[in-house]
């Protein structure tokens, strides 16, 4: 009916010619989807741009002010300049040598023989192998349970494809008078299990967490885990900062957790990794029956990604595949750790108490 009236509106104030009376005609209806609806601001686009007008450090967006390890910016120069195959197409699903890599890697892991051409999707950064779990596995008035604090891309994806979030938070755990650190924000196990139901299609993880930095320990980890299992829900573990823990902490994989494989897509990044967010190359892990769902969406979107940024040619030239294993040496393979990042981001830590 509004569109009818607007459509008049336009019809009886027209003064021109046909093609001003398509347009105005055009305009009157409503151009946006609804599952945009309410989803239209971004506050890294925000940040960026006030950190720009006031010329101040952006603080939002994980992206490091460092470049990467010179042998990595060495390999992807040499890609670049290795013949015509490395600027044309790749396999569509990842390069294969990067995702053998990363099966044979991944696989010692989670104690499980990756297939790396069936359980493993290479994609735009970690945010497009989010985005394409979301709109493969959720459905009209699917709930999806989302842990508080989130990053922020979760509660829209899950909108869009037409879900429900349903909200749990981490609570501090009070220590008398002692400085809380991210270890003591925790869930109550009774309050997460009772936002399971008969609707519930998945539930989001992020450790470590952004933006609490929190670790989550296997017993954690356990808790979540048999509640998957008890309710048949998909577990959606975000685990882009797996390599940058400090201290003792240790980054343990829901998917390396009895009968967890089977139900668990793991997103993770090479970006935050090798400080070189701009690559873009993310990737999503799992059971081929739930990944090849995952491809579906790709196959029909993006479809593929930068061919050189992916590219494993002779140790040492390579770019991300081949620097994945050359940072697994150096660190005695237990992944691309950088222990003088960690150092000075611990540093940067340090000091920001003292400007506030």
């Amino acid at each position: 009916m509004l569109r009818r009236v607007a459509a008049n509106v336009a019809v009886n104030s027209w003064k021109g010619n046909i093609f001003e009376l398509d347009h105005k005609l055009i305009m009157a209806r409503q151009l946006h989807a609804r599952r945009i609806e309410g989803i239209d601001k971004n506050i890294w686009v925000d940040f960026t741009q006030l950190a720009a007008d006031y010329k101040v450090v952006n603080l939002g967006q994980g992206f490091p002010d460092f470049s990467p390890p010179s042998y990595i910016q060495e390999a992807f120069c040499k890609a670049v300049n290795g013949g015509c195959s490395m600027h044309q197409y790749t396999h569509a699903f990842g390069h294969p040598p990067l995702v053998s890599i990363l099966a044979k890697f991944f696989g010692k892991v989670v104690g499980h023989e990756i297939n790396a051409f069936e359980e493993i999707l290479v994609t735009v950064g970690a945010y497009q192998a989010l985005f394409c779990t979301f709109q493969a596995l959720v459905d009209e008035d699917d709930e999806v349970i989302i842990i508080e604090p989130f990053f922020d891309c979760y509660q829209p994806m899950v909108k869009m494809a037409g879900g429900k979030g349903v909200y749990v938070p981490l609570r501090p755990r009070v220590k008398g008078g002692k400085a809380l650190t991210s270890a003591d924000w925790v869930l109550s196990s009774e309050e997460l299990a009772s936002k399971f139901n008969p609707r519930t299609k998945a539930i989001v993880i992020n450790t470590p967490n952004n933006p609490l930095g929190k670790v989550y320990k296997r017993e954690e980890l356990q808790v979540i885990a048999d509640l998957c299992i008890k309710h048949d829900v998909v577990c959606i573990s975000d685990e882009v900062y797996e390599w940058l823990t400090y201290d003792d902490a240790k980054h343990v994989k829901i998917a390396s957790l009895p009968g967890m494989w089977e139900r668990t897509v793991t997103i993770g990044s090479g970006g935050k990794s090798f400080s070189a967010t701009g690559w873009k190359v993310g990737w999503a892990i799992g059971a081929g029956p739930i990944v090849r769902h995952l491809k579906t969406v790709h196959q029909n979107s993006v479809y593929h990604c930068a061919t050189a940024a992916q590219v494993r040619q002779h140790p040492p030239a390579h770019a991300l595949g081949g620097s994945f294993t050359h940072s697994c040496t150096l660190s005695g393979g237990g992944g691309p750790r950088f222990p003088e990042r960690v150092r000075a981001l611990w540093d940067t830590r340090e000091l920001l108490p003292a400007a506030a």
